[in-house]
């Protein structure tokens, strides 16, 4: 294995010089920095993580807590923050927070207090009372994505305001027999997200001067076969059929188009369709969405931990933000024609 000082000697420099050129840490000019890097890459030197933890105190790893490993807007999160922490030389270590409370309470109490990471980011997550607390006396930076958390620092999003700007796109398409397909109640976990876009949905349709059918809401489980599912159960009512349909998310939303064409119906034509989340499947399908950027939230993620390990004790310890969303229009939507 090739040592600290086999490159100092090839770079023609100090094994402190060496350390601090490939640390990022402490002053080195950029030709000396460029020298120590030629020399390492050339020799195949790593840096010790081990070396590199007991002389910074940081083990340059950071926890990222999910409620889901299976699902494409948790993976697509995830991905954003693994990129944006690899870029910064950092690792990341997962944990699995279901709802399982003995689970829980080992991951709070055991896993977390080794004190093998240097920060923690929750993915929509509803953390407890003690959870929260038990987080806080880690003395570790937090960042929480989806909110709201108390007391941590949290990357918000407005799920109403999401929802209400889908809804509100199909009213002013003309569309008045719009349908919503949601989530049944023991998907409606972590703040609620489903509850909360079916308010938002509801509440563009009471703005507008239109009744909320009960009969146009069908739950399913954010799946496409979920959604190809309710999709299904709502056209094939009798009665007088939706005109548009809404979906909490975009893959019950392409799980709506696929059950629309199966059935005889041509979208938008006869039949317009709109999503949230910006699936990385929405062009290919021509969906309508609202995005709300889950790569971005990751690497957003990513920066704010990093700037509050950089801050050290001079950071804040609750500086909420708004997450980005914005409406996407393609080819499944369109005017309502009598």
């Amino acid at each position: 294995m090739v040592s600290i000082d086999e490159v100092a000697r090839k770079a023609g420099v100090s094994t402190a010089t060496v350390s601090r050129a490939l640390s990022g840490r402490g002053h080195v000019s950029s030709a000396t920095r460029a020298r120590v890097e030629i020399a390492a890459q050339a020799l195949g030197y790593v840096v010790s993580a081990s070396a590199s933890s007991l002389a910074s105190g940081r083990t340059r790893n950071i926890g990222v807590l999910v409620p889901f490993l299976d699902r494409w807007f948790f993976s697509t999160v995830l991905s954003g923050i693994a990129n944006a922490l690899m870029r910064q030389g950092y690792d990341i270590t997962l944990y699995n927070l279901t709802a399982d409370r003995a689970q829980r309470h080992s991951i709070f109490e055991t896993f977390l207090r080794r004190q093998r990471v240097d920060g923690v980011i929750a993915i929509s997550l509803e953390l407890g009372h003690d959870e929260i607390e038990r987080l806080r006396a880690l003395d570790l930076p937090v960042i929480a994505i989806g909110g709201p958390n108390p007391g941590l620092a949290t990357l918000t999003v407005d799920d109403l305001a999401v929802a209400r700007l889908a809804t509100e796109h199909l009213i002013a398409l003309g569309h008045r027999d719009i349908a919503h397909i949601g989530a049944s109640p023991e998907f409606d976990v972590d703040f609620h997200v489903p509850t909360q876009r079916r308010q938002g949905f509801e509440s563009a349709l009471t703005n507008a001067g239109i009744p909320v059918h009960p009969a146009l809401y069908e739950p399913a489980d954010f799946t496409i076969e979920g959604g190809f599912r309710a999709a299904k159960q709502l056209l094939g009512r009798p009665g007088e059929r939706p005109t548009a349909i809404f979906a909490a998310s975009d893959e019950m939303a392409i799980g709506a188009l696929l059950a629309a064409r199966e059935l005889g119906y041509r979208v938008p034509e006869d039949l317009s369709v709109v999503g949230i989340d910006g699936h990385e499947l929405g062009d290919f399908f021509r969906l309508t969405t609202v995005d709300q950027f889950p790569l971005g939230q990751g690497e957003r993620a990513a920066e704010a931990i990093l700037q509050l390990l950089a801050a050290g004790d001079k950071a804040e310890s609750h500086v909420p933000g708004a997450l980005p969303y914005d409406l996407v229009v393609r080819g499944s939507t369109a005017r309502r024609v009598e």
